[in-house]
């Protein structure tokens, strides 16, 4: 089945010392989204950036920005990631209490509700909030760090989840964040996925933004 594919670029592995120019830059390059990664070195072992400079580089693009909680206690913070601009929200399923729960606030806070997963969390963890959930997003390293080497047994897991929301007739998003190049794009798009993170393979393309992405949407159409 095709389905269209699309580029997240990830500012982790932007100029933070330029952070709107770089959002321009990938907006101009031709991303889909804009993925930004909240860390609160608790969570994960780093920290990142918080609502006021989400708040501040919005302005810099109109494509959808897709933030990434990896936080603890996710439920205390969305409501201001959702009043500096995010459209979607993606909180861990390992960090959520009540993962319905907050499911539901999301969505009633007029953004799509996405679920992450570590590479060693079980598919198991989301069976039971399916219909809830607008984008699933399998981490492919584990969290907290750009650059990271894809892990080569996360195929089997997008291929099981791909199959999991077409019985369950999901039309959720698939979203696959690490390690993710030129070289293995076409295997992880015929694996399922519909959402590429891309931080390095885009900022740090030899040609620029522009040609990381065209070299990522290219060998993407291999198999889209």
């Amino acid at each position: 089945m095709s389905r269209a594919v699309r580029i997240a670029a990830s500012i982790l592995s932007a100029d933070f010392a330029a952070l709107g120019a770089a959002v321009a830059g990938a907006d101009e390059a031709g991303a889909d989204w804009i993925h930004l990664d909240v860390m609160d070195g608790h969570f994960v072992p780093n920290l990142t950036f918080g609502p006021p400079i989400i708040r501040a580089v919005r302005g810099y693009s109109p494509e959808p920005f897709d933030v990434h909680l990896m936080v603890e206690r996710p439920e205390d913070l969305i409501p201001s990631y959702v009043e500096a601009g995010a459209d979607y929200i993606t909180v861990h399923a390992e960090a959520c209490r009540h993962l319905h729960r907050t499911l539901a606030w999301l969505r009633a806070q007029g953004v799509r509700a996405g679920v992450s997963l570590n590479p060693g969390t079980p598919l198991s963890a989301i069976e039971e909030v399916l219909p809830d959930i607008d984008l699933v997003l399998l981490m492919t390293v584990n969290p907290g760090f750009g650059g990271q080497s894809f892990i080569p047994q996360s195929l089997d897991k997008i291929r099981r989840c791909r199959e999991m929301l077409d019985a369950a007739g999901s039309s959720a998003e698939l979203e696959v964040d690490g390690g993710i190049h030129p070289g293995n794009a076409a295997a992880i798009v015929a694996a399922g996925a519909t959402v590429l993170v891309a931080g390095s393979a885009v900022f740090g393309a030899p040609g620029g933004p522009a040609a990381g992405i065209r070299a990522l949407r290219s060998a993407a159409a291999g198999q889209a």
